[in-house]
């Protein structure tokens, strides 16, 4: 299956917290969208390995993902390694996209610049002639004409505003479906920082900012490490 858009994460509920309008509004124009959690986020303090799985595929039917898969690389340690590049890279050959969607690429959390840095070069080694790889199917060459990293936690200056103000819903839809990560007062669980009462506000917070700086009402934000180009400056109003 070739896709147009595929989206790496670091940990499930990466994606949904921080490009989910997007990848709705992608979708809703026809591209065919995967996503690829690189671990299960066993680290995490709120919820288990299985319930993740089950949230990730509710937040997949809600996305109406073509792909969800997980790499299963260890939460918290996963490396650069050539292994890990090597197996990133073969998805990348697997579903041929056009466009990458990856961690910021600094943050918090020490896994997502990694996760960055990583699958940004899976994706140059993916377009390498001579590395050969196989899982039992023609793996040939490919390397995606651009790669975007979104934007997490920490405040990053934003290269690109996608327009998510139609998709805004869908995205608060999907970061619902794990329910185990965010504010529950009848829960039991140790507070961690974004299952803090007021952190959802923050994420909306955020994307009215991001959506007035384009005259919108709701927008996400993207750093590229290669400048983007355009015939007709009318595509940049």
């Amino acid at each position: 299956m070739k896709l147009d858009i595929l989206a790496f994460a670091a940990h499930p509920d990466d994606i949904e917290l921080s490009c989910s309008g997007t990848l709705a509004l992608q979708q809703s124009l026809g591209h065919s969208i995967g996503v690829i959690d690189l671990t299960q986020g066993e680290l995490g303090t709120r919820g288990s390995v299985k319930l993740r799985k089950e949230e990730a595929s509710k937040a997949s039917e809600i996305l109406k993902l073509s792909i969800r898969e997980n790499l299963q690389m260890p939460d918290g340690f996963f490396d650069i390694s050539k292994k890990n590049l090597l197996e990133i890279a073969t998805s990348i050959r697997k579903y041929r996209p056009e466009i990458v969607l990856a961690n910021a690429i600094t943050d918090r959390h020490p896994d997502h610049g990694r996760a960055a840095k990583l699958v940004r070069e899976s994706c140059f080694y993916s377009g390498l002639e001579k590395i050969q790889l196989s899982d039992g199917e023609d793996l040939s060459p490919w390397r995606p004409k651009v790669i975007y990293h979104y934007i997490q936690s920490n405040y990053i200056k934003p290269d690109i505003i996608v327009d998510i103000s139609e998709f805004w819903d869908k995205k608060a839809e999907s970061i619902r479906a794990f329910k185990s990560q965010f504010y529950d007062p009848d829960s039991d669980e140790a507070e961690t920082y974004i299952s803090k009462p007021g952190f959802i506000e923050f994420l909306e917070s955020r994307a009215r900012m991001w959506g007035h700086a384009i005259g919108v009402k709701y927008g996400e934000g993207f750093t590229v490490q290669r400048e983007p180009g355009v015939r007709d400056l009318k595509d940049l109003i």
